[in-house]
């Protein structure tokens, strides 16, 4: 089997990923003292012991989504630059480079965004994804996942009703993943287009409802991606 570098293990998607993949010892899980995406010569030794085929790039700063506002130069330091580091070796090395991006790449207006669609990151988050995202373009062994996912249970007492959003669970990713290895260039990655309060009462029939008031709001009301082209490779494997 060909070995498999995954970043971000201990982030909440990783440690899902491995609880649906815990039989497969292909699969590298290295801590981020040991391939600090900012370290370039760290990741370069430890890639050159491994020799791996793919990386599935899914380590990266996210939450809280402030952070991106008040410290950039970390934002920028960890998802942009260490993702173009790990580009450069998966270049150097001939790995094929799976992204972790993030549906907020897109305007956040009309919804419905298929993978050609223009981008207007809504906000230094997604900024920061999409830099990551130049830097994979130009890498032509890769595959850039534009992803819409959350925890399971549902993190919060209370779901946006005027919020629509692809979301899916972490595990339901975790489940079809694989599908998606060896393919290559972008695909959007979520469930169907509802509200959030509607995605979490079916796992939660005591969530409350709640309306995100549209001035100064953290999050994007229309986010919603196509997913056929996901759909297909799923049903297609």
């Amino acid at each position: 089997m060909k070995k498999i570098i995954f970043t971000g293990g201990n982030g909440k998607f990783g440690r899902i990923f491995k609880k649906f993949n815990f039989d497969r010892t292909n699969i590298y899980y290295p801590s981020s003292t040991t391939f600090n995406v900012t370290n370039l010569k760290k990741m370069e030794k430890f890639i050159k012991k491994i020799k791996p085929k793919f990386i599935i790039h899914s380590a990266a700063i996210s939450r809280p989504m402030e952070l991106h506002e008040r410290k950039i130069e970390k934002s920028i330091n960890t998802n942009i630059i260490g993702t173009s580091n790990i580009v450069n070796l998966c270049h150097k090395y001939k790995i094929k480079l799976i992204y972790f991006s993030t549906n907020y790449v897109y305007p956040s207006k009309k919804g419905n965004y298929k993978e050609h669609h223009p981008l207007l990151p809504f906000n230094n988050y997604a900024w920061s994804k999409l830099g990551g995202e130049c830097a994979v373009q130009m890498l032509k062994n890769s595959l850039i996942l534009r992803i819409c996912m959350t925890e399971k249970p549902f993190a919060y007492k209370y779901a946006y009703t005027n919020l629509k959003t692809n979301f899916m669970f972490h595990e339901n990713l975790a489940k079809v993943f694989f599908k998606l290895i060896n393919q290559r260039g972008i695909i959007n990655i979520g469930g169907p287009v509802q509200s959030v309060y509607n995605f979490a009462k079916k796992d939660n029939k005591k969530i409350k409802k709640k309306l995100m008031k549209t001035k100064r709001n953290s999050l994007p009301l229309n986010s919603t991606m196509n997913i056929t082209k996901f759909q297909k490779f799923i049903k297609k494997n």
